[in-house]
């Protein structure tokens, strides 16, 4: 009788072990990464747009910020600036033009980043959802680099958490709001837009017409 419950104890820790192995095999499955991207920052920007973090490489029409041709930055700032969604779409209709929105950025004094420099996709996808940060931007090196900045725009809710757990932001602004706070002995104006992308629950109009009051309150339009 003793060896029969000795063994059921054997064959229990096993599986109990095997389980344990599952889930760390599940665990180290997931690939972290590390932005592709060089921060973009004029010398002379006053605002600073911070997003999540980029796509998976096969959703890229560009080696820039929102390269997804499915996501409408581009076109909200087409419509905004331009009064033309497809001021920044490439000839081919595919696919936006890079050197022109860079361009445009440095002319305009806007400075593009994300608020993650590492993460880990739970789904390979592009859904925020799914995205846990390993290693938050090092917002005081870019802050450094950008003098005239005194605005810090947030592109979708995580980007919105993660600046807040950054500069140690207690609660939150609402959509299309801001909060005033202080980073580097720095007066900063913190907006909290929302996503450019199109699973979020609005038209390209009204996105567009959030951004453009935005703009229009940081005096770049």
């Amino acid at each position: 009788m003793a060896s029969n419950d000795k063994a059921k104890n054997l064959q229990a820790d096993r599986l109990t072990i095997d389980k344990k192995d599952t889930k760390t095999e599940t665990a180290h499955s997931f690939k972290t990464e590390h932005h592709p991207l060089e921060p973009f920052l004029p010398e002379n920007a006053k605002l600073l747009m911070l997003g999540s973090f980029p796509p998976p490489p096969e959703r890229w029409t560009m080696n820039f910020y929102y390269p997804n041709f499915q996501n409408d930055m581009w076109r909200i700032f087409g419509i905004i600036f331009f009064n033309d969604k497809d001021h920044f779409v490439a000839g081919n209709g595919k696919s936006f033009e890079e050197e022109r929105i860079r361009q445009f950025l440095t002319h305009k004094g806007i400075a593009l980043y994300d608020t993650a420099e590492e993460i880990i996709r739970q789904k390979g996808n592009a859904s925020d959802q799914f995205l846990e940060i390993v290693k938050p931007a090092d917002l005081k090196k870019i802050m450094s680099q950008l003098p005239a900045c005194d605005i810090i725009v947030t592109t979708g809710q995580k980007a919105t958490e993660t600046l807040s757990e950054i500069i140690g932001i207690e609660q939150t602004a609402p959509v299309c709001g801001y909060v005033d706070t202080n980073f580097m002995d720095r007066k900063l104006r913190c907006y909290r837009m929302p996503s450019s992308s199109r699973a979020y629950p609005k038209s390209l109009i009204d996105k567009a017409a959030d951004y453009r009051r935005m703009f229009s309150d940081a005096n770049l339009l």
